[in-house]
């Protein structure tokens, strides 16, 4: 086989029976069939982690108790027989101690987002990255959308013009009630602060919400006005984020997140208003990109088509008229990330050159939750969000 052909062994940390994501993470990884599961550490105790890895068919020796064995394990194979990768898809307290770890012993990472708890954690993630030189992906999963692709390149071509207003809205109504007293299990760690982190709907979906407006239109966010609510009584974390947005260039935005709004399911949706052009574009119709040129009958863009860019023609799998979705974006992540490890190429400049989001992105992520959380307890209101890490 070449280079290009080479299958990579997958390792996953988390994501055993019951979890969600962790299906969708595998799912996705080996949609194109470049990658296989081979080993694993699939819960946080150790016989639900065997029992997960047995459902999962995994070979006994490659079904860990735990994480720190995982590694340990593989690093005790010949190089030619270890994982290529290392999925990690726990709750979000656990990402920081695996990633570095993983980091540290030369394996390639696939984390989940948000990246970690804090900026100073994920500070050392960036200084790791760069020593090691391992390649290092955060799945912001909507930017594998191919329209979402489209949207970038319109906006980097200046079909809109000069970029004046952002509005992101990421609507959800799952949390409306308080789930995590009943004990489910998704609501549980995601509405607690020792597990989720400082926030609640702004850290899970308000994160997203802020990449997908970063990635397509290119520009720095300044300045944060935050308002956090938790409507839900006894919930310990917000469920509810009101921001209003200042970029670099003098445009301005509005950014939604929410998980107590009665009637949307995962209503993630993105519009871009420039002086020449608008454009409108929502998750659960991923496959329709409406573009609106000033004094012109507005078009719908579909994907699938020869007239859209390159980027989006690559992150396509089916012809016109068959959609695509969830999964499919999920997998052009793993699949790029894929493309760099068999590439070679890691550290800072992988993300960039083989287009999937990295450690910065998953910092940059970080460093936006902790200043809206930072705005929306100060009486000023208006917050200082430029991101600048020291490398």
């Amino acid at each position: 086989m070449t280079t290009a052909q080479r299958v990579l062994k997958m390792g996953m940390v988390g994501g055993g029976i019951g979890a969600f994501i962790g299906a969708v993470h595998r799912t996705a990884a080996m949609l194109d069939g470049g990658v296989r599961l081979v080993a694993g550490c699939l819960s946080s105790t150790p016989d639900r982690a065997h029992e997960s890895g047995r459902a999962l068919g995994l070979d006994p020796r490659r079904n860990y108790p735990t994480w720190e064995k995982m590694i340990e394990g593989e690093l005790a194979l010949p190089p030619q027989e270890r994982v290529d990768f290392i999925s990690i898809v726990t709750p979000n307290h656990v990402h920081f101690p695996v990633a570095l770890a993983c980091v540290r012993a030369g394996i390639n990472v696939v984390c989940d987002k948000p990246l970690v708890h804090t900026s100073e954690q994920a500070s050392q993630l960036i200084s790791e990255v760069c020593s090691s030189g391992v390649v290092f992906a955060v799945t912001y999963n909507y930017s594998g959308y191919p329209l979402v692709k489209e949207a970038r390149d319109l906006v980097a071509r200046g079909e809109l013009g000069r970029v004046r207003k952002v509005i992101v809205e990421y609507n959800q109504g799952w949390l409306a009630s308080r789930l995590e007293a009943g004990g489910q299990k998704q609501a549980d760690w995601r509405t607690d602060p020792a597990r989720s982190g400082a926030g609640g709907a702004i850290g899970d979906i308000g994160s997203h919400a802020e990449h997908l407006a970063a990635y397509v239109t290119g520009l720095e966010l300044t300045d944060i006005c935050a308002d956090l609510t938790t409507f839900v009584e006894g919930r310990h974390l917000d469920d509810d984020a009101n921001l209003l947005l200042r970029f670099s260039g003098g445009a301005k935005g509005v950014l939604v997140a929410s998980q107590i709004e009665i009637g949307h399911e995962n209503d993630l949706r993105l519009r871009v208003f420039g002086d020449a052009a608008s454009l409108d574009w929502r998750q659960e119709e991923p496959n329709a990109l409406i573009l609106r040129p000033q004094g012109q009958p507005e078009r719908v863009l579909r994907r699938g088509n020869d007239y859209l860019g390159q980027a989006a023609k690559d992150a396509s799998r089916l012809p016109s008229g068959h959609p695509e979705a969830f999964f499919e974006a999920f997998a052009n992540v793993y699949r790029n990330a894929c493309r760099a490890i068999r590439a070679g190429v890691g550290g800072l400049d992988a993300p960039s050159a083989f287009d999937f989001p990295g450690v910065m992105e998953g910092a940059r992520g970080v460093h936006f939750i902790e200043k809206t959380v930072q705005s929306a307890r100060s009486d000023r209101k208006w917050t200082d969000a430029r991101f600048s890490p020291a490398l």
